[in-house]
Parts: structure tokens; C-alpha cells; sequence
């Protein structure tokens, strides 16, 4: 039988059930699935936000395929003062080095977010007192290794923290770190439109 679920992931948990070094916080201090119930895709570990879990196999292609378009919006705490400028910049076409490789990246949509989207991060980050932070929403069908951290240091705005809100319309909303959900199969496809 199919299983699905979402999970807040914290910050500095890693994205898999076994750890790589002694100390590391893993899924396993927070979820008991079925050993067949893996993550689709990952998240680093000091980033947060929004991981999907299934058994069903073939879905993580059908979800992590850049030709399949599939939306993933982050949130984004950045050091200096964010603009429209660094959105419209942010959506241009440009170049990131991954993995010793370079690739043409873009967001898709990019804007301002006036307010905090999340409480304080336990613990909380860094910050220099003379050098304002603020907030951007950025959403993007890629997922380049570390890309959204690549793509603001690119424009002179590094990354405080990161958080994944959504991937299509399934969401972080009444969660908090550490939470879970199930889902049932056609609420899950539904929300990730694999069913459209």
C-alpha cells in the first residue's frame, strides 16, 4: 500500500534516516515510516522548509524532472536591503557554478515579502548589527545543488536562511518545525497536479 506524507524538515537535520557523522540530527529523530518511505528530493542541512515522502517509486522522477515544471517556492532571508531590481535580476537568465559544473539559471517568479513569512529560527542566525536582512520569495521548476543560495550570492545578497515553503499548492501552512503529515494518494497527486 502507498504511503504519503510532508514534513517540515528543521534546520541542521540532514535529509536522510542515517547519519554521516556522529552528533548529526537525521529524519530518524522525527519520523517512523515504513522503511520503504523515502524522501523525494532533499533539502542541505542548513536550509529548511517542506520535504515530500512516498514509497511509490516513480513518483519521484514524475515530481523531481525539470521538464516535468513542477513549482518549489522558497523563502528567503537575505543580508542587505532586497529590492525589485534584485528580483527582475533574479528572474534573467544567468550562471551558476554547481557541482564543477555551469548552469543557466533563473527564477521563475521573484518578490519582495514585506514581512517576516516565519518566526524566529532557534538558533537564530547570523547577523551583523550595521547591515539590515531582509525577505524575498523566490519560485523555481530546477534544483540545483545549493542554486537559490548561488543565484542571490551572484547579486550581492547572501543567505541568512532558507526555507521551503511549497512545492505546487502542497504547503508548509499550520506547521512548525518538526511536524508531519499524511495524505492520502489522491489528495497528494491532486495538490502536486500529477493527476492534471
Amino acid at each position: 500500500m502507498y504511503k504519503y506524507y510532508t514534513f517540515y524538515k528543521p534546520f541542521e537535520v540532514l535529509s536522510q534516516f542515517t547519519q554521516e557523522v556522529k552528533g548529526h540530527r537525521t529524519l530518524q529523530d522525527y519520523l517512523s515510516f515504513d522503511k520503504d518511505v523515502y524522501p523525494i528530493g532533499r533539502l542541505d542541512k542548513d536550509s529548511e522548509g517542506l520535504l515530500l515522502f512516498t514509497n511509490e517509486r516513480s513518483l519521484t522522477e514524475a515530481i523531481l524532472s525539470p521538464d516535468k515544471d513542477h513549482k518549489k517556492t522558497y523563502w528567503v532571508q537575505v543580508e542587505g536591503t532586497a529590492t525589485e531590481e534584485l528580483c527582475a535580476q533574479l528572474c534573467t537568465t544567468h550562471s551558476i557554478r554547481t557541482k564543477k559544473k555551469t548552469h543557466k539559471v533563473r527564477a521563475l517568479e521573484c518578490e519582495l515579502l514585506e514581512e517576516a513569512p516565519l518566526p524566529p529560527r532557534k538558533p537564530p542566525i547570523r547577523e551583523r548589527k550595521h547591515i539590515p536582512t531582509s525577505w524575498i520569495s523566490i519560485t523555481l521548476t530546477e534544483g540545483k545543488h545549493r542554486q537559490v543560495r548561488k543565484m542571490c550570492a551572484h547579486f550581492g545578497f547572501p543567505v541568512l536562511r532558507l526555507c521551503r515553503w511549497s512545492v505546487e499548492d502542497i504547503t508548509l501552512k499550520n506547521m512548525k518545525p518538526g511536524d508531519y503529515r499524511e495524505l492520502t494518494e489522491n489528495k497528494f497527486k491532486s495538490l502536486l497536479h500529477l493527476n492534471d
